[in-house]
């Protein structure tokens, strides 16, 4: 019971200024859920692995899977979950498809979620 006591704010105050301005700038529901299922999806080291190879260049699924040394299969299951969640896309060239990360965003999530990681390596 302790524990749980610590947890609680020592004040017993509420500041209704404070929960008014949090309130107001409170996501909604749709977007919660919609940035949840992103993070869930970059939740997973093979589709890291696969969006920081597409940062560096354009790659078809052949050559993704000779990167990470993992069969074609896996990689297009990952690219399909990739592409679903417009994280990456891709183009035809004849018979091949060429998979590049979606747009500029994408770049940014792992650039600021490596630089968190490193941040943390340093405290």
């Amino acid at each position: 019971m302790k524990e749980l006591e610590r947890d609680i704010c020592e004040q017993h105050c509420i500041h209704p200024q404070t929960i008014c301005l949090t309130k107001a700038a409170m996501l909604d529901d749709n977007t919660v859920q919609d940035l949840a299922e992103m993070f869930k999806i970059l939740g997973d080291p093979t589709r890291i692995k696969i969006l920081h190879a597409l940062s560096r260049h354009e790659l078809c699924v052949c050559d993704i899977a000779e990167t990470l040394s993992m069969n074609q299969s896996a990689v297009s299951h990952q690219l399909r979950t990739l592409r679903s969640a417009k994280l990456v896309k891709f183009r035809k060239e004849g018979k091949e498809a060429w998979y590049s990360l979606d747009d500029d965003h994408v770049i940014s999530l792992m650039c600021q979620g490596l630089e968190h990681v490193a941040h943390n390596a340093r405290r």
